[in-house]
């Protein structure tokens, strides 16, 4: 009932302008150039006040320094940030092999992940977030979120692309035909790396998000993305490649990506941390894939440093 009551909160352009305290004309370009969430309905343009809302979040910066300390480890693991099948197995497995400890994952997005590690609310936050020079992740974002640097750990290689119905019945090989009349998309929500991966590829493409049917239907997990398409709800949204091998659906690639860990300094030896971090160079961790398509675990389980790719990682 939340999210009808949501959807029915739209605002006008000049209630828009209003909310931002911008004029009317820099409206536009934040929809053209910025991704400013809109709709147009019958030639005039609407804006969602719940997206509109989740835009400024994802776009701020300089946050105020958090003045909580980070408790003392009593055995409770907690990671938060971008939502993973791997990852799921990985605390699955970490929490059958050390019963003395608990580890539990908030489903935040990329963005809300490095949030709470700010807050000192998580241990360790997940992401994969594309920089705009497209040749490293997560760094940029963690600057502007934490300050300063956190440990950097990769946890997997994964591919991310779309997820399509099988037998590809809309014929759908690129971005581009995202654009094609008569599709609809599921998609994900905003901060997370998937949904800035999209609108990356969507403006690269010369696409107009708000023009695709169902971009404004967000879930909140890749899995849920694959039973949308699964359900004939959506004819394709972006996800990892693993989903469409659980729910024997097509796949049309997009890229490779690096799945971080992100951990404050002064979390990093914690018991629990450095147990899980142990975890990602065992055999029972790397067996996880057995199952599972789109993972890359060369690099597992070592530190990345800035302006080094994957392949200039320590151990």
């Amino acid at each position: 009932m939340d999210k009808i009551n949501q959807l029915k909160t739209l605002l006008s352009t000049k209630e828009v302008a209003q909310f931002l305290d911008v004029n009317e004309k820099m409206v536009y370009s934040l929809v053209s150039e910025k991704g400013l969430p809109a709709t147009k309905i019958t030639g005039k343009w609407l804006f969602p006040r719940h997206l509109v809302e989740q835009w400024v979040e994802a776009h701020t910066i300089n946050y105020p320094d958090s003045r909580v300390q980070p408790p003392a480890y009593q055995g409770l693991l907690v990671l938060t940030g971008s939502n993973d099948l791997l990852l799921d197995k990985a605390i699955t497995l970490f929490n059958r092999i050390y019963p003395d400890h608990i580890a539990v994952f908030g489903n935040l997005g990329s963005m809300g992940g490095l949030r709470a590690l700010r807050r000192s609310l998580c241990h360790i936050a997940t992401s994969h977030l594309l920089q705009e020079s497209e040749d490293d992740y997560n760094f940029d974002f963690a600057v502007k979120e934490l300050d300063k640097m956190p440990a950097v750990v990769n946890f997997c290689r994964r591919e991310q692309g779309l997820l399509v119905q099988r037998g590809n019945p809309k014929k759908i090989t690129r971005i581009a035909d995202l654009g094609q009349p008569g599709l609809t998309i599921v998609n994900r929500a905003l901060g997370t790396g998937t949904r800035l991966l999209l609108d990356f590829e969507l403006k690269n493409a010369g696409i107009k998000a708000e023009k695709i049917k169902g971009y404004a239907n967000e879930v909140q997990r890749h899995l849920d993305v694959g039973l949308e398409v699964l359900a004939g709800r959506a004819d394709g949204g972006p996800a990892i490649r693993a989903v469409a091998g659980l729910l024997d659906l097509d796949f049309i690639p997009l890229r490779w990506e690096r799945y971080d860990l992100m951990i404050a300094k002064e979390r990093f030896f914690d018991e629990g941390v450095q147990r899980f971090l142990g975890l990602l160079h065992e055999k029972a961790f790397k067996n996880l894939t057995e199952r599972l398509q789109g993972y890359d675990l060369q690099f597992s389980g070592k530190m990345v440093f800035p302006g080094n790719s994957v392949d200039k990682v320590s151990a």
